[in-house]
């Protein structure tokens, strides 16, 4: 007997090709930003973090040569915007930068490196220096004082009203005071500088140049104590030396 307006339901397993394939897991690695670099010699390792952080010296500016070149965040440079490079400060903090020769004073958010030369600590936006009233002169002495990533802007004028406090003084730092290829080397030097400092070790290193058995001493919990030996190391007339975060 026909059943009229009667429906049959099939039921069928999909495809295996219409299943969500697993989300897999791959290791977080610091932005490139946030990892060690070198510039004309000299190597710099970014801050990871930092509360109370201030420093002294002289600020510069860059404006229409680098206008609409990439910054090393990768952001587009407006010089007309409140933007600076520093060489160690993490990406998108904001830094209130105080004007020592007229007492004016900004607040500026870090977006790109520099400036790279020697007794500058921070290099302003166009904008940034006509604000702090540099523009004209080129360089001025400053304080900075980092406040933190911005958490809260005004409606009004978009500027930021409130910051998360980071601590960019204080993690696990040692001093690199040797980089060798040989590993007998690394050893023997290591074995040398135990005699004098603690917590002599060796790091392996390998990129796309080769193997690299780099030696570091000494172990420290805050920034700044870290940056004093490194310098006393240097002036001692033992080698260079720099802070490494571990």
């Amino acid at each position: 007997m026909a059943c009229h307006g009667c429906a049959r339901t099939i039921h069928s397993t999909p495809p295996r090709s219409s299943y969500p394939e697993p989300v897999k897991k791959t290791p977080v690695k610091d932005p490139p930003t946030s990892r060690p670099y070198s510039i004309a010699g000299k190597r710099y390792t970014p801050l990871k973090s930092a509360k109370g952080f201030s420093q002294k010296g002289i600020a510069s500016w860059y404006g229409k040569k680098f206008h609409g070149r990439k910054t090393a965040n990768g952001e587009i440079y407006n010089m007309y915007a409140m933007t600076a490079a520093h060489k160690t400060l993490p990406m998108g903090t904001w830094v209130r930068v105080f004007n020592l020769e007229n007492n004016r004073r900004i607040d500026i958010r870090i977006n790109d490196r520099g400036p790279f030369v020697s007794g500058r600590i921070i290099d302003l936006s166009y904008t940034g220096a006509k604000k702090l009233g540099m523009a004209n002169q080129g360089t001025a002495k400053v304080k900075l004082v980092a406040l933190g990533r911005a958490t809260a802007y005004s409606l009004k004028t978009s500027k930021p009203v409130k910051y998360e406090a980071v601590d960019y003084w204080k993690g696990n730092f040692t001093v690199q005071v040797g980089a060798f290829q040989v590993k007998s080397n690394a050893v023997n030097f290591k074995k040398k500088l135990s005699r004098r400092f603690k917590n002599a070790h060796i790091m392996v290193h390998r990129d796309w140049r080769g193997t690299f058995y780099r030696v570091r001493i000494m172990k420290y919990s805050n920034l700044k104590h870290a940056m004093d030996f490194a310098e006393k190391y240097k002036n001692s007339g033992l080698g260079n030396a720099f802070v490494v975060a571990e």
